[in-house]
């Protein structure tokens, strides 16, 4: 085939880029290896992923000849696609693919893609399980946590694929076409990777740029930039709403999901009879009917699938009650908007741990959506002071520097009443104090864990 005489570099060698050259080698590839860490440690590499014991690996520099001989960069979503190394490589007629890109290329079945800058990982999840009580072979993947390129070579003709794509995955994207995609919302998140809002709503968009003839895109509607862009595709768009009644799609109201065709509604459920608590969540549940119901599992199994999930791990997470105080973990609140979520979903008073690395966010409209619930805001991490100016420029001053997690939960345990909540909703990502956001969300709950009752 085309592509096993080609000649691939990968760029990064974490989870994704690991995956991505083992997928290589498995397909028998040449190959090679590069991570800009001078001083990552190689052995533990190789330990770690003997069958990749011969591959060559490079570290700091590409050797001349190694640019000159490569045909395709396969970028971890990690490395930027804008770097000077790959604008270098892209220079010189190099094509640049990421893991997604790759993982397609060998991949068969047909595919269920979902972004958007909030709650795909939820949706994701739930599309995977009604996926399985429909059909045989489904692989979840991507952004979630198992590398596409991972999964690739155990698909088969009749796997269904459903993979979260992150707006770095969508960069690199050439041929990706998956027979339904769906955009959640856009909201400002990881400008200071795409530099402006622009480029960041034309990556999330990417995701449809293949599809053609019957293939489907779920949008919301009430994301103004999303409504726009489904009038503009050529392909069939159903939308979901939680603020109106739509002629087609799905919609929210009076806490009954429905599914409307031609002016005539069909209710789907009651919301109650799910697990999962707020506005956002029911968001999540019809644009994961619609992508199901799109790619043909029955509204009966649909049904059973909703009122069967769970929360995902690290998304307002319950995680326990000590004294009347409920604990949740929303660690995967890593900017504001998704950190709003969090806030309108906790039943009353809530003492609020935030604060973390800086993506350059504004934390104006998250502060605002404190106004009778947060009663106390603990700040830790590189952004405390920036948010604490924000917070007085809102007339916001119940807040508290901390200099630690473990610091913040146990001053959360005390200023929290019988009947109130703490909640772990950073509006930032975890970088600097933690590996990700699954790290801080797991120290989080040992440091609950901890608390005497």
């Amino acid at each position: 085939m085309e592509r096993r005489k080609q000649s691939f570099i990968v760029l990064g060698t974490g989870v994704s880029g690991a995956a991505a050259a083992e997928l290589l080698q498995a397909e028998g590839a040449a190959f090679c290896l590069y991570d800009a860490n001078t001083k990552m440690d190689t052995e533990a590499f190789f330990r770690q992923h003997p069958q990749l014991a011969e591959a060559r690996l490079y570290l700091g520099e590409i050797p001349e000849e190694v640019r000159k001989t490569v045909d395709t960069a396969v970028l971890s979503p990690g490395v930027p696609a804008d770097s000077p190394l790959v604008e270098e490589l892209r220079a010189r007629g190099v094509k640049i693919w990421g893991e997604i890109e790759l993982a397609y290329r060998f991949s068969k079945g047909r595919i269920a893609a979902i972004t958007g800058t909030n709650g795909k990982t939820t949706t994701t999840s739930l599309v995977g399980e009604i996926m399985k009580l429909c059909y045989d072979s489904v692989k979840v993947v991507g952004n979630i946590g198992i590398p596409y390129t991972k999964m690739a070579r155990e698909t088969r003709d009749d796997t269904v694929v459903v993979a979260e794509i992150s707006s770095f995955q969508l960069e690199t994207v050439e041929r990706f076409a998956p027979e339904v995609s769906a955009i959640l919302n856009i909201t400002p998140d990881h400008l200071d990777r795409h530099h402006t809002m622009e480029n960041y709503i034309a990556a999330k968009e990417r995701i449809a740029m293949n599809q053609k003839g019957s293939d489907v895109c779920v949008l919301n509607y009430e994301d103004e930039e999303l409504r726009r862009f489904g009038e503009s595709l050529p392909i069939r768009t159903v939308f979901f709403s939680a603020k109106r009644r739509l002629r087609d799609g799905l919609y929210y109201e009076d806490g009954i999901l429905y599914r409307a065709k031609d002016g005539e509604a069909e209710e789907i459920l009651p919301v109650e009879q799910m697990q999962i608590l707020g506005v956002h969540n029911y968001e999540n549940a019809m644009a994961a009917a619609a992508v199901c119901e799109s790619m043909g599992v029955p509204l009966d199994l649909i049904r059973q699938g909703l009122k069967a999930f769970r929360a995902v791990e690290h998304r307002i997470e319950f995680v326990c009650r000590k004294k009347g105080v409920a604990f949740y973990n929303d660690s995967k609140g890593t900017n504001p908007d998704a950190a709003i979520k969090g806030i309108k979903a906790m039943p009353g008073a809530t003492v609020l741990i935030g604060g973390g690395y800086d993506k350059h966010a504004d934390y104006g409209e998250w502060i605002e959506s404190f106004h009778g619930k947060v009663k106390r805001l603990l700040l830790l991490g590189q952004t405390k002071e920036a948010i604490a100016a924000c917070c007085r420029e809102h007339g916001f001053f119940d807040y508290t520097f901390t200099d630690t997690l473990e610091e913040a939960v146990r001053l959360a345990y005390e200023l929290a009443e019988p009947g109130e909540s703490v909640l772990l909703s950073p509006a930032c990502a975890s970088w600097g104090m933690f590996e990700n956001y699954e790290q801080r969300g797991r120290i989080y709950k040992e440091c609950v864990g901890r608390l005497e009752e």
